[in-house]
């Protein structure tokens, strides 16, 4: 929202141009962050997930 408020303000290329590129790059963080997330839950219940799996260390 702030970077959207920003660029109500200016007109000025040279300052809205950066300020895009941030806010995309907020969505984008953002979104990968949910995806991170979902992923570690869906695996929450498998064996690999914990810090120590006996199997693995064999």
């Amino acid at each position: 929202m702030t970077y959207d408020n920003i660029l109500r303000m200016v007109d000025d290329p040279d300052v809205r141009d950066p300020i895009k590129y941030l806010r995309q790059r907020e969505l984008v963080h953002y979104q990968r962050f949910g995806d991170a997330l979902r992923i570690a839950q869906d695996h929450m219940d498998s064996k690999n997930f914990y810090a120590f799996n006996p199997s693995f260390d064999k």
